[in-house]
């Protein structure tokens, strides 16, 4: 019985087994990949730029995605031409494939307090908060650390 509490512990406040659907994290992450997300984490510590999350959908919490934070509250970002800019300055994003690129132009924009901007590394091919808006960091579930599904492709975050 202390086994079973235990267990329902650690899923509840400690980690989570996910499975990515979808494209939008590629070439990151792909399809059905399962990943172990750490949601204690952000209960002591805050998301950062370039961390990979998992959140509550803001349009309907029912749902989760898997996303890349790209800025934090109160940073200003700007895409120009598809090339994302922090505070002015240039995004360290060569995670990103060429192929995999938008040429979309968005904001400037300052994030809110209490809130984030992420997107899919597969650029062309994500909803992200260049939809539907910033995150609310209740939203944020918590940190992917670990792809362990396929094996063969498996690695820490």
């Amino acid at each position: 019985m202390s086994a079973g509490v235990y267990a329902v512990l650690i899923v509840t406040f400690g980690i989570q087994v996910a499975r990515v659907e979808g494209q939008s994290m590629a070439p990151t992450l792909e399809d059905q990949d399962r990943l172990i997300v750490n949601k204690l984490v952000y209960r002591i510590g805050e998301p950062r730029r370039g961390d990979i999350v998992m959140l509550y959908y803001p349009l309907d919490p029912d749902k989760s995605f898997v996303k890349r934070v790209i800025a934090e509250e109160q940073d200003t970002v700007r895409i120009v031409d598809g090339l994302v800019y922090v505070n002015d300055v240039p995004l360290g994003d060569d995670y990103v494939p060429e192929d995999y690129r938008s040429h979309d132009d968005w904001g400037p924009q300052v994030i809110p307090e209490g809130y984030y901007f992420v997107m899919g590394d597969h650029r062309n091919n994500s909803s992200d908060s260049r939809n539907w808006g910033f995150v609310p960091k209740r939203y944020i579930i918590g940190k992917v650390q670990l792809r362990w599904w396929p094996m063969s492709a498996a690695r820490l975050f």
